[in-house]
């Protein structure tokens, strides 16, 4: 059944809005006009990208740097080292010492950093870079990035730190990259602490270790010299392009473009290099906006020299012409010898995979965090204060809940609620019951296409009940719980919320996340698709109350991950919802492995856990009544009613605090027909 004004399914309606979004957001962005200004500029963006990208802590970790073992070879060695960034956060790393500096000499050293190849720091890629300048006297630190390589919870070639895996840092408040920048930040400390190095560091990667080189080069002034390859486009173009969690910046485009970031390295040194046939956000014709802006500020800083943009005609990778581009601009600028211009490579041998392994014989810290075992460890402690707020009694409650929903309502970043505008489409009746198609106008202009569907008999005049499902209208209906509802005399308003089912942009699933692209896209412009989706939800209200005045009950149900939609959508203020029921959703967003598979990256807001988790968000539902039925685990596993008791103890003691312990049902194991009474 087509939907009434939607010229055909996959339109990039959702896409085509984030874009103009983000467009609008820097149209009315100008140069800086003199250093004073540019100076305010700088620290209000550097201020900015550490709370975007999370804070680092207050006080440094102790580096407890480990000596792991040695390989000795023609002119240097390698050292496997392993250090401290976080408490319990260790950071698996190669040093290359040349002999020069190991008989008491000090040189320059280069941090570098890999992007996505399968074998990480140890990837032939990675280790030919950091051949080729210890061979031509540089000592070099080579860092595996968080979760990744040996920082994987089950090492192997080919792991993945981004998608489901990645994301479990966001809710926390701190991201993937944030965490790189702040382990190359304790990379340099490292490398200062090395008796062989002067004091002179570069950074350079390629790919997500490009983009790691620019963030840590652009706010670590430590670093002399900076060389990303294949990896500096501009922010707008990200939009149109899929990337990993480590190279989402949340909130960016609300405060910047790329060009203003590559500026915080003048009057340092910095080479932008890009490959001819390279995928579109990291194209020379994207990357020329950001070098452009660039160019402007190092000349004010009186350093137009200090800035090159080289374009090597060559797919995405950091091939030979690439590393002898990089060798002079390191020579160049960390020994002060040589114009910049490329250094020929020295012949070198690979070593393998295995030999480079830190934990080849040595085992790991027991301790030792992943990704999602550090966000688990933050969590817990937010949760613990959040445990602060458990009321003794309704009065204690209905003051924080009036906060909390207020919290909420601004951290989801809600947008306008449009007028409801509707167009109906032919109804169709099977049996005794009639659906009817409707397409209401959304935020934007982003349509939200819905089915309604109800007895014959009651058509108009039963109670409504949103039935939310994260892959549509469609899977919504087919579902047990739909033909329930009807049958018990409810009216199914089955929506598709932007960027689900017939709105869902292309290729928008990646590494078992459904929404990865539009999620992603959705941060960069600072409008989490959890606060979209919620918008979307206040406009399908506002329709729905003026259709009638005369119903007393309004429900909303989720099935699946939607589960956890509904109660959000019940915990914001002024909520006109009566009922609530949650199927078969995730009781908690923490875990301590990844997220398991059709985790909807768009809950993921980042800082979500400030305000509360799941069972929080259930207890902001009173005074409705609420079944929360058939949870599972933030990985897919299935509760014991015992685990599923324990999880949703907070949302019990609050309804029991306020006299309404008979309004919350928690159940294991029932039909979602028989739950259809609500």
């Amino acid at each position: 059944m087509a939907d009434p004004v939607l010229p055909q399914p996959g339109t990039k309606l959702v896409d085509s809005w984030i874009l103009d979004r983000g467009a609008s957001l820097r149209a009315k962005d100008v140069p800086p006009v003199t250093m004073d200004e540019w100076q305010k500029r700088k620290a209000t963006l550097r201020q900015s990208m550490f709370d975007a990208m999370g804070p680092p802590p207050t006080e440094k970790a102790p580096l407890q740097p480990k000596l792991l073992g040695t390989l000795k070879r023609d002119g240097y060695t390698v050292e496997k080292v392993l250090f401290q960034s976080w408490p319990d956060v260790w950071v698996t790393a190669s040093a290359y010492v040349p002999d020069a500096a190991s008989d008491g000499g000090k040189v320059p050293a280069v941090l570098v950093v890999h992007g996505h190849w399968s074998g990480a720091r140890r990837d032939p890629v990675v280790q030919s870079r950091c051949l080729g300048l210890v061979k031509l006297g540089f000592f070099v630190l080579a860092v595996d990035a968080f979760g990744a390589g040996e920082r994987y919870i089950n090492p192997a070639k080919g792991t993945y730190h981004g998608a489901l895996y990645g994301s479990t840092l966001w809710p926390t408040g701190r991201s993937l990259l944030g965490m790189q920048v702040y382990d190359n930040n304790r990379a340099v400390d490292y490398i200062l602490a090395c008796p062989e190095c002067n004091g002179k560091i570069g950074i350079t990667g390629a790919s997500g270790g490009g983009n790691q080189s620019m963030y840590a080069g652009a706010l670590d002034e430590r670093i002399g010299a900076v060389v990303p390859v294949c990896s500096v486009g501009n922010y707008q173009a990200y939009l149109k392009a899929a990337c990993c969690v480590c190279e989402v910046l949340p909130n960016a485009l609300r405060f910047t473009e790329e060009g203003d970031v590559l500026g915080l390295v003048a009057p340092r040194a910095l080479m932008v290099i890009n490959a001819s046939k390279d995928a579109y956000q990291f194209a020379p014709a994207q990357a020329d906006k950001s070098i452009e802006r660039a160019s402007h500020i190092f000349k004010m800083h009186g350093a137009p020299d200090r800035l090159k943009h080289l374009v090597i005609d060559s797919g995405h990778d950091y091939n030979q012409l690439m590393r002898e581009a990089m060798y002079g601009w390191m020579t160049r600028f960390l020994k002060e010898k040589g114009t910049g211009e490329p250094i020929p490579e020295p012949k070198f041998s690979l070593d393998t995979y295995e030999e480079l392994a830190c934990f080849e014989k040595a085992e790991r810290p027991a301790t030792m965090l992943f990704p999602p075992s550090f966000a688990a460890k933050e969590a817990k402690s937010m949760m613990a204060v959040h445990q602060k707020s458990m009321p003794t009694h309704p009065q204690m409650w209905e003051a924080t809940a009036i906060t909390w929903r207020r919290e909420f309502a601004k951290f989801a970043q809600l947008g306008e609620v449009p007028q409801p505008v509707a167009k109906t489409g032919k109804p169709t009746t099977e049996k005794d019951v009639t659906t009817v198609p409707i397409v209401l106008t959304g935020e934007g202009g982003v349509p939200i296409p819905l089915r309604l569907r109800s007895l014959t008999k009651l058509s108009g005049q039963a109670p409504p009940c949103i039935l939310l499902h994260m892959d549509g209208k469609e899977a919504a209906l087919s579902h047990a719980f739909a033909d329930g509802l009807v049958r018990k005399g409810w009216e199914v308003i089955a929506p598709d919320l932007r960027g689900i089912g017939e709105t869902k942009a292309d290729r928008d699933a990646i590494a078992g996340a459904p929404d990865h692209n539009t999620a992603e896209h959705s941060l960069w412009i600072g409008r989490p698709l959890l606060g979209q989706w919620l918008t979307d939800i206040l406009t399908l209200l506002g329709w729905i109350k003026l259709q009638s005045t005369r119903q007393k009950e309004l429900a909303i149900v989720g099935i699946g991950h939607a589960g956890i939609l509904a109660l959000m959508a019940r915990a914001l203020p002024d909520s006109p919802i009566t009922r609530v029921a949650s199927f078969g959703a995730p009781g908690t967003l923490i875990t301590e492995a990844a997220y398991g598979t059709g985790m909807p990256m768009g809950l993921l807001a980042p800082g979500l856990f400030k305000l509360g988790d799941v069972p929080h968000f259930a207890a902001l539902s009173t005074p409705a009544r609420v079944i929360i039925a058939d949870g599972t685990t933030a990985s897919n596993a299935r509760y014991t009613q015992l685990q599923f008791e324990e999880n949703f103890a907070f949302t019990t003691g609050v309804f029991k605090a306020c006299g309404m312990a008979d309004r919350l049902r928690l159940v294991m194991g029932a039909r979602a027909e028989d739950l259809a009474a609500l």
